[in-house]
């Protein structure tokens, strides 16, 4: 019976890498259309958010059928919780990503993104997709030192959220209220995907070392 009970929590896990595959692909496509003002693939970005949508459903309908049908104590039960809140984060980050489409596509023919800072916000995404990226491989091959590691790339992501703060509330921003309430969300979307990818990653080190990273939210 533990032997079941083990494939099926490897099954779980192997559909979180999964779903993270996904949000990595939304990640790139929203940013992609953010940059290009393609709506085309803004809507594909929103529209597969169903799919990640359905994705979690099963993941949490298979914990569930753990926790009713196993009654997993101890170590076992921590893995099933910790990945019961896992998938929530990442389908908040799959949201976050359809809110960067729905600014690209609000902005079609134009671009949301002035010139001036379009470095800033290439590379927040840059980061952002990159963490989503190790946070699959991390949650794929319970890497305790790879998700530890990813902290020092949020740190990246907090310096880039302040400069783009700076460069939006600076003297010589003429681009207007409207552009700076989209530089200021968009800002907000990817610091917020690379805090969830953090925590995801900081619960992966709660699976395997019963260990609660200060980090990992109540």
């Amino acid at each position: 019976m533990r032997d079941v009970f083990h494939e099926q929590l490897e099954s779980v896990f192997a559909d979180l890498a999964n779903i993270c595959d996904c949000v990595e692909e939304a990640v790139r496509l929203a940013t992609e259309a953010l940059l290009t003002g393609d709506a085309e693939i803004a809507e594909r970005v929103i529209s597969a958010d169903v799919e990640i949508d359905r994705q979690r459903e099963e993941v949490e309908e298979a914990a569930f059928q753990l926790l009713s049908l196993q009654a997993p104590v101890a170590g076992d039960l921590r893995v099933v919780v910790a990945a019961l809140r896992m998938v929530t984060e990442l389908e908040r980050m799959g949201d976050l990503s359809v809110h960067v489409a729905k600014i690209a596509r609000l902005r079609v023919p134009g671009l949301a993104v002035p010139d001036e800072i379009r470095p800033t916000i290439e590379r927040m995404a840059e980061v952002a997709q990159d963490m989503v990226e190790r946070v699959s491989e991390i949650i794929a091959k319970r890497d305790v030192a790879a998700a530890i590691a990813l902290g020092r790339a949020d740190e990246e992501m907090d310096q880039l959220r302040r400069r783009s703060f700076s460069e939006l509330l600076g003297d010589d921003w003429t681009h207007g209220v409207e552009a700076a309430v989209d530089i200021a969300l968009l800002g907000r979307y990817y610091e917020r995907i690379a805090d969830h990818a953090v925590s995801v990653a900081n619960r992966v080190v709660f699976v395997v070392t019963g260990d609660n990273p200060h980090s990992v939210d109540a």
